[in-house]
């Protein structure tokens, strides 16, 4: 246990993230914008009404498709993708795993979920106004970050569910092929209630553009936001409340679950290589509605997330290939696959923030530290992450969110950050304040993650049990767990 607490320290000090770009719901009309005094010798003209928020049928259509992209991306994309990374005795297995919880974590979206991460609240949590999605209609209008435009709240429900189960589904890879089901379920109950949801409150939450009318009214809607976004935090789409939550959990359950049998010792390749290239370009087709959409507006900076996640793969793909190239003398589909998911993850937090040239950097560094972090970093860490959830996810989220920081500088091709109250950007952006600001995301991510985690796995591992027997794991979960077989030859 001394141990893993000293590798969460060893992880806070490598990197740090968090975002600014976040989305939050509100029904509520734009506020009223100010009328000038009128002349002395005029009777006072009666207040110009509030402006109604309204909804951009291009914008609803947008975020519609994006949901659904990113469902594609856990069914079957990330159940594909993980599914032909184990061996074959325990493909099916991993296919239940994805499927399942993605299913668990919708309902818990729609029950708790949704209500406590975007209502207000506190710093951390929201509230229970809208558990069941109690209250939410057909006319229900969710804010955008354009003043004056909405899009549907049940679109912004689902867009935002789909981000939350596919959190919990990336946890799975790093403890495959050894863990009981009933201890998945078990765990990813808590783990979502105790941290996906108050990461998506501290880094998403806000009261909506239509808030900040002037400087005080910024103050008085800042007060009410998460905890990271008041911080100024930059996460366009993911990078900490995603890809390092999860990753971190991961890494703390596969210390927790332990080594699998022969780890080290027996051959444990890939049982089907060409089932995980399907995963990965679903990944990669996906991942488009996933930063694309998370600009919940079809504009610009939607048109920008989307050109940057797919040179920023690209970039990420080739670098990784070569280096492993010239380290192992081979090029291999593991390694451009491994490199494409590297890029993804790092330039999630990006998306929306960097120009191009700042994504290939992006990327092109991703491939090469993530490659380091699948091999050098998990045999410092001396733990069998079966799938290199923290190796990708971990290190890959961890370096775009602090990236983030460098190149949303307008300064290196960047969009700065948007000042509400002039609805202009602001012309103060200093890359080492932000850095500092990304810097404290990661570090509370980390630290967030890993204490639930710690805590909920303790009392998994008590109630349940985590681990299957040896026989069972000798076997393969799919007969043992599930009665089952993937292949039936």
């Amino acid at each position: 246990m001394k141990r893993l607490f000293a590798i969460l320290a060893l992880v806070g000090a490598f990197g740090f993230t968090s975002p600014a770009w976040s989305d939050e719901t509100t029904t509520s009309a734009a506020p009223a914008t100010e009328v000038a005094s009128a002349p002395a010798a005029e009777t006072a003209a009666a207040p110009a009404p509030a402006p109604v928020v309204t909804v951009n049928k291009g914008d609803n259509g947008w975020i519609f498709v994006s949901a659904t992209f990113v469902i594609l991306m856990s069914i079957p994309g990330i159940a594909l993708f993980y599914g032909g990374l184990v061996r074959s005795k325990n493909m099916l297995s991993v296919l239940v795993q994805v499927f399942v919880v993605f299913a668990l974590a919708t309902l818990l979206w729609v029950t708790y979920g949704y209500s406590f991460a975007f209502t207000e609240g506190n710093a951390f949590f929201g509230n229970a106004s809208k558990l069941f999605l109690s209250g939410i209609t057909p006319d229900s209008i969710a804010a955008t970050f354009s003043k004056g435009v909405g899009i549907s709240e049940f679109g912004y429900v689902v867009f935002q569910g789909a981000f939350a189960a596919i959190t919990c589904c990336l946890i799975l890879g790093a403890f495959a092929e050894r863990i009981r089901f009933s201890a998945v379920l078990l765990f990813m109950v808590l783990w979502f209630t105790f941290s996906y949801i108050p990461m998506a409150h501290m880094v998403w939450y806000w009261a909506g553009p239509d808030a900040y009318t002037d400087a005080a009214a910024a103050e008085a809607a800042n007060a009410t936001a998460g905890w990271l976004f008041q911080h100024g935090d930059l996460d366009f789409a993911g990078g900490t409340v995603v890809h390092i939550n999860a990753a971190v959990a991961g890494l703390v359950g596969a210390y927790f679950v332990g080594k699998r049998v022969g780890f080290g010792r027996e051959s444990m390749a890939p049982h089907s290589l060409t089932m995980s290239m399907i995963g990965a370009c679903l990944l990669w087709f996906g991942w488009f509605g996933f930063n694309a959409g998370s600009s919940l507006e079809a504009n610009g900076i939607a048109a920008l997330a989307l050109v940057n996640t797919w040179v920023a793969t690209a970039a990420a793909t080739f670098t990784w290939l070569l280096a492993e190239w010239g380290l192992k003398g081979k090029p291999s589909l593991l390694g451009a696959i491994s490199g494409a998911v590297a890029g993804l993850v790092a330039i999630t937090p990006a998306a929306g923030f960097v120009g191009v040239g700042g994504a290939m950097i992006i990327g092109a560094i991703a491939g090469v530290v993530c490659l380091w972090g699948v091999h050098g970093l998990k045999r410092l860490l001396n733990v069998d992450d079966s799938l290199d959830v923290f190796g990708v996810h971990g290190v890959g989220g961890i370096l775009g969110a602090i990236l983030t920081g460098v190149f949303a500088s307008p300064d290196l091709g960047g969009t700065g950050v948007w000042d509400y109250v002039s609805n202009a950007v602001a012309a103060d952006y200093s890359i080492a304040a932000q850095v500092k600001v990304q810097a404290i995301g990661v570090l509370t991510t980390i630290i967030w993650s890993g204490l639930v985690s710690l805590v909920a796995f303790f009392i998994v591992d008590k109630l349940v049990g985590l681990r299957v027997p040896v026989e069972a794991e000798r076997e393969g979960l799919d007969l043992t767990s599930h009665g089952e077989r993937a292949y039936n030859y």
